[in-house]
């Protein structure tokens, strides 16, 4: 059962945060809420990279260079295309656990290094936290942004 409802939950999560994903083209990417704030582009790609770099903690391996967590947005501009395919990646990782880890795994503890210890489904829950906060930031910006 536990299966059932955390690939149902994923699903509902890809599906809202689609319409946010879907909204952002090359052209907007550099768009920023104002001038003390990331824009969408480097947002998007801090989602992408940050959701993969979630994985290590749960043992999935990353090639994913981390250039956005702890870095302030210098007005580089990121290949959409690229992030939008980092995003893929992270949900296919977070799929791939869903159907691999065993019912009775999602409540053992693992050891993070920003969390410390954390159940396995807190930690799925925080990604997916992670993910929404920052597809709102994006909308908030495409609406309201210059």
């Amino acid at each position: 059962m536990t299966q059932e409802l955390l690939i149902e939950l994923l699903e509902q999560h890809k599906t809202t945060c689609n319409y946010t994903f879907n909204a952002i083209t090359q052209e907007n990417s550099a768009q920023k809420l104002n001038d003390e704030t990331a824009s969408v582009g480097f947002i998007l790609r801090h989602i992408g990279e940050i959701t993969l770099m979630y994985g290590q903690f749960f043992g999935i391996p990353t090639q994913v260079e981390n250039t956005t967590m702890g870095f302030s947005d210098e007005g580089k501009e990121y290949d959409v295309e690229e992030s939008h395919q980092l995003i893929k990646d992270g949900y296919a990782m977070l799929d791939n656990l869903i159907k691999d880890i065993p019912e009775s795994d999602w409540l053992q503890t693992i050891d993070t290094p920003f969390f410390g210890a954390v159940s396995r489904v807190k930690l799925l829950g925080h990604i997916l936290y992670h993910i929404t906060y920052h597809c709102g930031q994006i909308t908030l910006t495409l609406k309201r942004g210059k």
